[in-house]
């Protein structure tokens, strides 16, 4: 893919994350995905979008800055979310993908869910 392709192709992932539709983060990311160095696989990381819903019904991930470099994408987010006893969260994320073959095989970031979670 070339910047641009990756570019439309980051939007569209984050799009569906943030429509909450974890079933179709296949089509993004690879079966044998790793993040933080870990192999975790696709259905790992659809458990641990889906564990962040849970906690957060209505988190969002706001993309501020998308650095594009060969296969390599770098995000900047500002993620929000409300609990269900209605306790407002927002915190900064970074993000670092491996994009190849037209699916994101490793993530590297610094969010810690079940931190922001126990808050």
């Amino acid at each position: 893919m070339d910047r641009a392709e990756l570019e439309t192709f980051y939007r569209r992932y984050l799009g569906r994350c943030n429509e909450h539709r974890f079933d179709q983060i296949g089509e993004f990311v690879d079966a044998d995905v790793q993040v933080n160095d870990q192999a975790w696989g696709v259905a790992k990381y659809i458990e641990g979008q889906q564990a962040v819903i849970e906690v957060f019904p209505d988190f969002h991930w706001d993309l501020r800055k998308l650095l594009v470099d060969g296969h390599w994408l770098v995000a900047r987010l500002i993620d929000t979310g409300t609990t269900r006893d209605g306790r407002r969260v927002t915190t900064q994320e970074f993000a670092i993908y491996d994009v190849s073959g037209g699916r994101i095989r490793a993530v590297w970031g610094d969010l810690d869910h079940e931190r922001l979670a126990a808050g």
